[in-house]
């Protein structure tokens, strides 16, 4: 059956639905509410009985004034079976245009006939069209679409969402929250933080899921652990970084291009989507959905199950935290989005119209349906770019009412409706020049309702270097602020961002040798540091995060390979990571750097004395790629690489972006993982599972302090007092020259007098027999002793 013979508009269904966005704005108690409301019905729906319904919000229609009878559903569907795990294929779609109904800033259509996607089969596309008054055809894509095959640029696959959900694995761990008011997810123990494209060979979310079903088979068969097992234990929570569609190549090719069209077919190319980002560059459509270039089958279904395998953990389920980025969007973003969704150009790209009713409407339902997939909590990414412009006092002011309105929405999973935990990154008064002094760190903590909202700590914000001399000690004023304000606070040192500012810091800067004899000894230990992870689950109050990527000791860093017009720009901004990351073993194996290696940087040395001369450059020709390439032509003696034009320096910028990816997959690091490390590090996360009271802040007997004098180290000290009178005692070398031989357990502390502790925990370089008594300790040195109270269990 052809698609004209499927397809047939029902015009009654598109009247009603018309009709009922008219009573909505016409009886709703505020323009906002009534596109609250409207939201629900917006993008391509399976209404059950064979419907299919459409509705887009299209302001710029109703500003031309294009009529009904100029706009029209656009429905394709291929005349052969679609793979989309081919990496190109050439296909020809049927295509037939339905009536649309326009009320003022919205349209609709609804048709019967239309076949629906789920994780069998693949779904007619769809995008809504006008044409103008030269006939000229132009598209409207779906930004609220439920599954984007070939990304946010391309027409949407209409998507069984339903059945989806329905079909979920993690039906009793939902069910068990549910109730007559709406669960609220507090706080976790800990959370792992994922970079899916590097967390696995695969690279998928599919890969990651099977990842955590292998180690709950193992767990269950009390199997023992290995390296590669024992990073991804102990941790209470996963937080993704987004999985949202980002970007797509800037000089193209696009992942869906046609040809050949006509009102009844097109002939597209279809490309699988293939960029390389950190997930960050997103351009706000699309993020109901699942970034294509993650899916291993193309389905949507598998964020679903990864949820599911999460929640079935054996012993305790994980829990899922999604990642979202709604301050800005980039440039890209007008392209696929109508003006009125944005309020001016910004540092990252576009400010976003949160003020618009129907804006803020829509991208509070693209986080609802979003999080539907499973999600218990939500990290909110640059919540401080939040902002609205106050025409009458002329001034930027922080959206909190907006912030409070995400953390307000209810989300409904198999029947349980609940309100997940939130995470807010807050930096303001960032990006002011002082905004490191002035910054509290709590300013959507002390603006929202809800008790349990968290944000990122000052020690978890970026620009952390803990492989710099003095680091500690200079950030010791915020570990005092931690002691008395960081409950709600997420803490630790490792993220996908502090780990990238360490690549870019110079490396003449006073580095802090004692962490190792190489410069990617000392970055890896800087970051998977004993004594700071020490600090981070015994010593303060908080939720410790770890970023995987870092705890694997593997590579990091800014990667995106989409750019044209800056691309040279900022492989010359993260050509300095060259020298904290790739040795000359590692670039000399065969499977790394190849591309690199093919346009002629044989050697390491090859490729740093480029990206010497390379930064140089783009500061003293502010950035002309003309001149970048001439005087990189004159050195003497010449480099090594192609003949530089400005198109071959965009060739090595794209080569290094995707070398860099591949690189920092930890599949390269975790052969060379060290089993005394990640035993340590595993006893740290259970030591803080079973003592939640961690969490809280200092009380009146609890003490922080350092030694003194400090005699060229840092020698933190820590004793607190949980409910039930237990004593935790820690001391922690955080860095400098070793100690004299002393006693731990005989410092002047106030509450450490006395017998009956025990000692717990040993960083690695100490002994396991070592049980009290005089000691050296030396710079990530940390030991933990426990007393118990009276009626307390010993550790």
């Amino acid at each position: 059956m052809s698609l004209a013979e499927r397809i047939t508009f029902d015009d009654a269904a598109s009247t009603s639905r018309a009709e009922a966005c008219e009573q909505i704005l016409t009886n709703a108690p505020s323009r906002f509410e009534a596109e609250q409301e409207i939201a629900r019905g917006l993008g391509g729906q399976v209404d059950g009985d064979g419907l299919a319904s459409f509705g887009f919000w299209v302001p710029e229609l109703q500003d031309l004034r294009v009529p009904s009878g100029d706009i029209f559903l656009e429905i394709l569907s291929p005349t052969e079976p679609l793979d989309l795990t081919r990496a190109h294929q050439d296909v020809r779609f049927e295509r037939i245009y339905v009536p649309a109904i326009r009320l003022e800033a919205h349209a609709f259509a609804c048709v019967r006939g239309m076949k629906a996607g789920s994780r069998e089969q693949i779904g007619d596309f769809y995008s809504l069209v006008w044409r103008d008054a030269e006939d000229q055809w132009h598209r409207v894509l779906d930004p609220l679409a439920m599954s984007l095959p070939f990304g946010a640029m391309a027409p949407a696959e209409l998507y069984d969402v339903d059945a989806m959900l329905a079909a979920r694995g993690d039906k009793a761990y939902w069910q068990s929250y549910s109730g007559d008011a709406p669960h609220k997810f507090g706080p976790c123990s800990n959370i792992l933080q994922i970079h899916i494209p590097t967390a696995t060979a695969g690279g998928t979310i599919a890969s990651l899921t099977r990842q955590f079903e292998r180690l709950a088979s193992r767990v269950e068969a009390g199997l023992p652990m290995d390296p590669a097992d024992q990073i991804y234990l102990g941790y209470e929570a996963v937080q993704l970084l987004p999985v949202e569609p980002t970007t797509v190549y800037e000089a193209g090719p696009d992942f869906w291009q046609e040809s050949d069209g006509t009102e009844d077919g097109v002939t597209v190319s279809l490309l699988r989507p293939d960029t390389t980002n950190w997930g960050y560059d997103n351009v706000i459509a699309g993020m109901a959905t699942v970034n294509p270039v993650l899916l291993e089958s193309g389905r949507p279904d598998e964020l679903v199950d990864l949820a599911s395998a999460l929640h079935n953990f054996p012993g305790k389920p994980k829990k899922l935290v999604f990642d979202v980025v709604y301050g800005h969007s980039d440039n890209q973003g007008l392209r696929v989005l109508n003006s009125h969704f944005f309020a001016g150009p910004n540092m990252y790209g576009q400010n976003l119209a949160y003020q618009t009713p129907a804006v803020r409407a829509i991208l509070l339902e693209m986080q609802r349906r979003k999080v539907n997939f499973g999600a218990d909590g939500v990290r909110v990414d640059g919540a401080q770019d939040f902002k609205w412009w106050d025409s009458g006092a002329q001034v930027l002011r922080h959206d909190d009412e907006y912030l409070q309105s995400m953390a307000d929405v209810v989300q409904e999973v198999a029947g349980t409706r609940y309100r997940p935990w939130f995470i807010f990154e807050d930096g303001r008064p960032w990006p002011n020049e002082d905004w490191e002094m002035s910054s509290t760190y709590r300013a959507v903590i002390e603006t929202q309702r809800d008790g349990d909202v968290f944000q990122w700590g000052p020690l978890t914000f970026a620009h952390n270097t803990p492989f710099l001399y003095t680091f500690w000690l200079g950030k010791y004023w915020r570990i005092r602020e931690c002691l008395t304000k960081g409950s709600n606070w997420i803490s630790g040192t490792s993220n996908h961002d502090t780990l990238r500012r360490g690549t870019q810091v110079s490396p003449k800067l006073n580095i802090n040798t004692r962490l190792g004899t190489t410069r990617m000894e000392i970055l890896d230990k800087a970051y998977d540091n004993p004594a700071a992870h020490t600090l981070t689950y015994v010593a303060l109050p908080g939720v410790p995060m770890d970023f995987l990527n870092a705890m694997a000791r593997a590579s990091w860093g800014f990667i995106r390979n989409q750019d044209d017009r800056y691309g040279v720009k900022v492989v010359a901004e993260e050509a300095i990571s060259l020298r904290w990351q790739v040795d000359e073993y590692s670039y000399s194996m065969p499977a790394n750097f190849s591309r690199l290696k093919a346009l002629g940087f044989e050697t390491r040395a090859d490729l740093a004395r480029f990206c010497t001369f390379l930064p140089a450059l783009v500061e003293v020709t502010d950035y002309d790629l003309e001149d970048i390439a001439r005087l990189l032509n004159t050195t003497e003696p010449r480099l090594s690489g192609p003949l530089y034009t400005p198109e071959t320096l965009k060739e090595v910028a794209r080569a290094w972006m995707d070398d860099m990816h591949e690189y920092c997959n930890i599949g390269h690091s975790l052969g060379g993982l060290d089993p005394v490390q990640l035993d340590f590090t595993l006893a740290l996360r259970e030591f803080r599972a079973a003592r939640p009271w961690l969490r809280d802040n200092y009380g009146a007997d609890d003490h922080f302090g350092y030694v003194e004098p400090t005699d060229g180290r840092t020698l933190f000290t820590s004793l607190r007092h949980g409910p039930d009178g237990e004593q935790v005692y820690s001391i922690i070398h955080m860095e400098g020259k070793e100690t004299a031989d002393f006693d731990p357990l005989r410092l002047k502390i106030p509450g450490l007098e006395g017998m009956g502790w025990e000692c717990v925990l040993r960083s690695p370089g100490i002994g396991r027999d070592y049980v009290s008594g005089p000691i050296v300790m030396r710079d990530s040195m940390a030991l933990v002793f426990t007393r118990p109270g009276r009626g307390a269990p010993s550790s």
